[in-house]
């Protein structure tokens, strides 16, 4: 694995042979490294996801599956995860769900070495893949995607005095920043925004959107689900969303790439057309807040603090930071894709 430090050496390399770089290739080639060489989760990482806050986020994700499968009728189906971090939610969700009388088969959608040896520490029975394309086809799927599009490649693109442009990455005066493209892109830009003003900024990820379709028709065709949950928008117009985390601060998103995390929100309006076109059933988005407290957030943080009264303070901190508004409830959203002849999932 490349150290960031490497990357940096060969990035500068191809765009002295090549010139430009797209943001995307850019932001693809920086998060392999960061994410294939530690662990970035938690107080020592570089940010902490729902399921490090508390085991009640994918606890009631496994019950939201085993809710699903049961109302289908008990049918064969595997867990899937994509980018399951350090496992921690697969193993409180897997826990619930075996309180239900489910235990699938688990299938984690994972490059980074270092991050499949600590999910094998939790799940060991998991068999992983290195792309969604290899996952069962003889099997219903529900899968779950938390924190996982907003770190695939996003495009972007920029507007200016001569048309938009696509946003490239150049290396000049020793440093990488943002530079138009050459090419016009205006066939790659909604067309109510061909008037915008210089200097806005339009994103989209072609990447996770083609994954959403492809399993979306894996889904229709073999039954399912998929519960995405991320930070994001709907009805996305322009904006610029690309930044970098570092020690829980942010960073600059063009300084030491391969060592910050990088990411974009979600656009939820898109990932659902996607959806639809694939041939699922899309039921959403709502607010993190509005699909946890439908599940039961508040009753299971109470049982959990009549469990454990010398944690309840800590147990009432969670559940606070994921459903407040102040913290994870509205920024993250949750939307999901069923099979055109399952039941409507709860928390929607």
């Amino acid at each position: 694995m490349e150290s960031p430090a490497e990357l940096a050496d060969r990035l500068i390399a191809r765009i002295a042979a090549d010139g430009p770089i797209p943001v995307a290739d850019y932001m693809e080639a920086a998060n392999i490294i960061y994410y294939g060489s530690h662990d970035p989760f938690g107080v020592q990482g570089d940010f902490i996801t729902s399921p490090e806050v508390s085991q009640m986020f994918g606890e009631l994700i496994g019950i939201w599956i085993a809710d699903l499968w049961t109302r289908a009728g008990k049918p064969d189906i595997a867990y899937v995860e994509l980018g399951p971090g350090r496992g921690t939610l697969a193993a409180d969700a897997l826990r619930a769900m075996r309180s239900q009388g489910l235990e699938p088969p688990v299938h984690f959608v994972e490059t980074s070495p270092v991050l499949r040896k600590l999910q094998a520490e939790r799940v060991p029975n998991a068999i992983w893949h290195d792309d969604v394309r290899t996952l069962p086809d003889d099997i219903a799927l529900t899968i779950v995607a938390n924190e996982f599009f907003d770190a695939l490649p996003f495009r972007q693109y920029v507007m200016t005095y001569g048309g938009w442009r696509e946003r490239m990455v150049r290396w000049k005066d020793d440093a990488f920043g943002p530079v138009p493209g050459d090419e016009p892109a205006e066939d790659r830009v909604p067309d109510h925004l061909h008037g915008a003003v210089a200097g806005s900024i339009y994103e989209t990820s072609p990447v996770g959107l083609e994954i959403a379709q492809r399993l979306a028709r894996r889904i229709a065709r073999q039954g399912g689900a998929l519960l995405a949950i991320d930070y994001g928008h709907e009805d996305y117009d322009a904006g610029d969303t690309l930044q970098a985390l570092n020690a829980h601060a942010y960073a600059d998103v063009f300084a030491n790439p391969g060592a910050n995390d990088l990411t974009a929100h979600v656009d939820f309006t898109a990932l659902g057309k996607a959806a639809q076109t694939g041939g699922a059933r899309v039921h959403g988005p709502v607010s993190q807040a509005f699909f946890l407290s439908t599940l039961g957030i508040a009753a299971r943080a109470a049982a959990l603090g009549r469990l454990h009264p010398d944690r309840m303070d800590d147990i009432g901190l969670a559940h606070r930071r994921l459903v407040n508004e102040e913290e994870m409830g509205t920024l993250f959203r949750a939307l999901a894709m069923v099979a055109p002849r399952w039941p409507n999932p709860a928390g929607f």
